[in-house]
């Protein structure tokens, strides 16, 4: 409780909350400098605001040498450290472990239907941000922002790119929302999430392009 009230006080500050989402969205290294830029701010304060979200190990940091003699610049990149919000507490990665664990132990066909699971919920999800009616009336250019849109609610950030040439859209995740128990399930968690996010592609794709 005491490191969520931590979290919460950090995050309370709109500059430093769009600071940390701006450091997810971009998925690199940052520097002070760049932040004091980016949001119009002194270095100091830049750094101020940096130096908080490394307190809660929302970010990290490291030096790197310039190559131009002087102090190294200090960058700050996102921490591998997941950070969860509940009140009250709620184990959701000790429940997901253990449900993994559970169709690990049924051989092939538990992980197939982790797999199957996956997909129908991508579809499910998406399905929330897809009417037929609006869908007729949309660009492809709309179509993609509602597409970066829903994968950013998820956690993913997603970037697209629409190939007018070859009539298709290709894809990047930024951030993986599973990536605390991917760590342990590897293999079982990526096929999983690549069924969710099948499940979103094929229903929103081919009713909307």
């Amino acid at each position: 409780m005491e490191n969520t009230l931590k979290v919460t006080n950090v995050l309370s500050d709109p500059t430093r909350y769009n600071i940390y989402q701006y450091i997810i969205k971009h998925h690199k290294e940052v520097s002070v400098v760049e932040i004091a830029g980016e949001f119009d701010i002194y270095p100091n304060v830049a750094r101020l605001h940096l130096l908080k979200l490394e307190d809660v190990n929302m970010v990290v940091s490291y030096s790197q040498k310039t190559g131009k003699g002087g102090r190294p610049s200090r960058l700050y990149r996102l921490s591998d450290k997941v950070v969860e919000l509940n009140f009250p507490h709620q184990d959701y990665k000790l429940l997901s472990t253990i449900a993994l664990e559970s169709f690990a132990e049924l051989g092939d066909p538990g992980k197939q239907a982790l797999y199957n699971t996956g997909e129908k919920y991508g579809t499910k999800i998406i399905e929330h941000y897809n009417t037929s009616a609006v869908a007729q009336e949309l660009n492809i250019d709309q179509k993609i922002h509602i597409l970066q849109n829903a994968g950013t609610m998820l956690g993913m950030y997603p970037n697209f790119v629409h190939h007018p040439e070859t009539n298709s859209i290709s894809f990047q995740i930024i951030n993986c929302p599973f990536k605390e128990i991917a760590s342990k399930n590897h293999t079982m968690v990526c096929k999983m999430h690549h069924s969710f996010l099948k499940g979103c592609l094929k229903h929103y794709l081919q009713k909307l392009i």
